[in-house]
């Protein structure tokens, strides 16, 4: 293979560079730090480039990208599972995927924490009021977390974390899942309840499931009419758990309050409407980013490129491509 073309993609927060030593690899290297503005954008820009090194789920790779890609011979993704890379299409066109480990790092759960008390407590209005000149004319009561209901639905590792947070502040912490057992529930800081019940007598319903087929829309319309007036719901795992639709309409009704960190569409569009309402707080996909988890990714990825271009791939997704890769 002629020197390698490697796009760095996705690196929003400029790190990647500084992650690993990229000068080492017989390779030129192009970072690109914007979201794509559509598919036509990333496949013009990324259609000479034979290794793309990108972050789990912030660019979407279809088939129908993969397929005008003509040079690329190996796409380095960090993390292990991701529901938007065709990895047959790779298979099917001889790419090599490569993952990475994920880093041990409760992010996710310190912001759906974070989350909470900033619905709980209207700090984001508060701020922006006070940047103006106000001062508690006009604020909301605030909802104590102590004393009141959590309900989490998903209680792996990071709702697990949260419960324990929620135990921390005196709360009521209850949990559901479709595979949750009583004795789960009670080692992950909780008590099992049903998922009716959940909704119905939470004052903030956290979510921490993994997005699948099983799980897509897997809290809808009848989930969200049973929350309680001025309940919130915070959702640092997946926007499509969430029936956006029937979320959209219980806060433009102004019937719940929301902190949401994802959505249906990433990034989210400049004029959804979830950017004009007074009863959500945004934060733009922030759970996993934070300083040590992306030196890990980057570094990760680096090592994994480095493999491939030495002709001994490692941790390798698809390895039923190996030995009829596209030719290097």
């Amino acid at each position: 293979m002629s020197r390698a073309r490697i796009a760095l993609i996705d690196d929003y927060q400029g790190t990647a560079l500084a992650s690993a030593d990229w000068s080492r690899l017989d390779a030129e290297t192009v970072v690109f730090r914007d979201p794509w503005r559509s598919e036509d954008h990333a496949a013009e820009a990324l259609r000479d480039f034979d290794i793309i090194s990108l972050i789990r789920e912030r660019t979407a790779f279809p088939a129908s990208l993969i397929a005008r890609l003509p040079r690329l011979k190996l796409l380095s993704m960090t993390g292990h599972r991701t529901t938007t890379l065709d990895a047959k299409a790779c298979t099917e066109n001889g790419i090599v995927v490569t993952f990475t480990t994920s880093p041990a790092s409760e992010a996710a759960a310190e912001l759906a924490v974070g989350l909470m008390l900033a619905c709980a407590r209207d700090i984001p209005t508060a701020d922006a009021a006070m940047r103006r000149g106000g001062w508690q004319e006009g604020r909301r009561m605030g909802m104590p977390l102590m004393g009141a209901r959590l309900g989490i639905v998903g209680l792996g590792k990071l709702g697990s974390k949260v419960a324990a947070v929620g135990r921390a502040f005196g709360m009521d912490v209850t949990a559901w899942s479709p595979n949750l057992t009583p004795e789960r529930a009670v080692a992950g800081s909780a008590r099992l309840v049903g998922k009716d019940e959940l909704f119905a007598a939470a004052d903030i319903v956290s979510v921490h499931l993994t997005l699948s087929d099983r799980t897509r829309g897997i809290i809808g319309r009848d989930d969200l009419a049973r929350m309680k007036p001025g309940a919130i719901l915070v959702n640092t795992a997946r926007g499509p758990l969430i029936d956006e639709a029937a979320l959209l309409q219980a806060l433009e009704e102004g019937r719940i309050k929301a902190g949401l960190d994802v959505y249906d569409v990433e990034p989210l569009p400049a004029d959804h409407p979830f950017r004009t309402l007074p009863n959500v707080v945004l934060a733009p996909h922030l759970g996993y980013v934070v300083g040590d988890a992306f030196a890990h990714f980057f570094k990760a990825s680096f090592d994994n490129i480095e493999a491939y271009l030495a002709g001994a791939p490692t941790n390798v997704l698809n390895p039923e491509v190996i030995g009829r890769e596209r030719p290097r």
